[in-house]
């Protein structure tokens, strides 16, 4: 028997297929059951025992108020928002701030018997909030566990709509030189660098990882901002289980470390040069690259003999513009102090650089417009191998540094020009074409 929500269970039976007839006689044993239990309930526990055995649970609760300061171990509360029988979130507010280093997750759609109602797994739980681990510390690389065929299949089923609206087109280039459709370009074997242009907001991040794993079985550890993963004091930015499913999917800290790690381990490895200052780039700054000045990635790839895959992706200002960026932002006094206030409350990547790089944490506010489509170019693969003597000097690592933003570059201005001829470029001749190929059929685009 479940004591959760009602209507939660309800929906559960309706999505297993039962008939509206089924339904409702399973809700109707259910309150059955729950009216014989309280029965034998009230029989078990006498009115005297029941008080005395809530005056046992006050006197342990106050004891065990007292001395929660004293846990120094990470925690993970677990709440669900329609608890009927107990104050799941009130209590879990109330131990989030009394615990020192506690992480909250928040289940609004479920009632108080969590883990009996369907579409909660704990041990995704566990992995999406990185609370897995080998060893007495916690290692981003190694404690890593892949996403599960299921956990898989309710990512994509959670991001369908958004994979239906940008209709991802995905090029490579083969080792001779070749511009194929499909993803046959890229290496099988790591280790593997993916350099490139990020779009604003991060919008390319989901089709590129679902595609590449869908398509090549190959999972990107992608190098991610310190602020997706812990905080240095709480406030206003979003709270990390927003950021859960990039976890599950490979997402590390950005560091030097980090990058040591997985180059080791022949990892496909995402590394966004530009990081956040590209991903909330201001008005009119589509597709440039903010790249430090020197290079930062070039002589680890040719430590472990990688390859730099450059790739370029097109077609964020077909879905929105910005019409409220950084600079106008912090000319309105209250804005600013909220913009620095969030800065303070995650770590920096690149403290040490120039400010064109840095960059503080922020939201460009984007006017949507009529969708699109997104185009991926993965350029041919620089071999670094055998060169970890070369590339030692700094002017030979820093010359083959512009050579990959070159590329980079190069991808970029070669999906704008080619995107100019795709008849499907609008949601409404995709639509228009599905219609009459099927809803799952795969969308043309322009000849290569």
């Amino acid at each position: 028997m479940r004591l959760g929500d009602p209507l939660r269970m309800a929906m559960d039976k309706v999505m297993k297929g039962l008939t509206l007839q089924q339904t409702a006689e399973g809700l109707l044993k259910d309150v059955a059951a729950m009216s014989s239990y309280v029965y034998v309930l009230a029989n078990i526990l006498p009115e005297d025992t029941l008080l005395w055995k809530l005056k046992m649970l006050k006197s342990a609760s106050a004891f065990a108020n007292s001395r929660l300061h004293a846990v120094k171990a990470q925690t993970l509360l677990l709440t669900s928002g329609r608890d009927q029988l107990l104050p799941s979130e009130d209590e879990g507010k109330r131990l989030h701030r009394a615990l020192p280093k506690c992480e909250i997750r928040r289940f609004n759609d479920n009632g108080h018997y969590l883990f009996l109602e369907d579409g909660v797994d704990l041990v995704t739980v566990i992995k999406g909030a990185s609370f897995y681990r080998r060893g007495k510390c916690r290692d981003y690389v190694f404690d890593y566990i892949p996403p599960t065929p299921s956990e898989f299949k309710n990512i994509c089923e959670s991001n369908r709509l958004f994979m239906r609206a940008t209709s991802p087109v995905m090029l490579s280039t083969l080792e001779d030189g070749k511009i194929v459709k499909g993803l046959a370009g890229i290496p099988s074997e790591g280790p593997v660098l993916f350099i490139g242009y990020h779009m604003l907001l991060g919008y390319e991040l989901v089709p590129m990882v679902m595609n590449i794993l869908l398509e090549r079985n190959i999972l990107m550890r992608g190098m991610a901002h310190p602020m997706m993963f812990m905080r240095k004091k709480e406030g206003n930015l979003p709270e990390l289980s927003s950021f859960d499913t990039y976890r599950i999917m490979g997402a590390v800290p950005v560091s030097g470390t980090n990058l040591y790690k997985l180059l080791s381990s022949k990892a496909h490895v995402l590394l966004y040069p530009g990081g956040l200052r590209e991903a909330c780039h201001r008005k009119g700054e589509q597709y440039k690259l903010i790249w430090p000045e020197q290079s930062e990635f070039v002589r680890m790839a040719a430590r472990f003999g990688a390859k730099i895959v450059p790739f370029g992706v097109a077609g964020e200002d077909d879905f929105g513009e910005i019409v409220f960026d950084y600079d106008d932002q912090m000319k309105i006094p209250f804005v600013k102090d909220f913009i620095k206030s969030l800065s303070e409350e995650a770590d920096t990547v690149r403290s040490g650089l120039n400010s064109e790089v840095n960059q503080d944490i922020h939201s460009p506010v984007v006017l949507p417009k009529f969708p699109g489509r997104f185009y991926y170019y993965f350029g041919k693969p620089i071999e670094t191998e055998g060169r970890m003597s070369e590339l030692r000097d700094r002017d030979n690592a820093h010359e083959l540094y512009m050579q990959v933003k070159l590329e980079v570059e190069k991808c970029l201005a070669f999906l704008q020009e080619k995107r100019e001829s795709d008849p499907y470029r609008n949601l409404l001749a995709r639509l228009a074409y599905q219609s009459t190929h099927g809803f799952d059929s795969e969308v043309p685009t322009f000849e290569l």
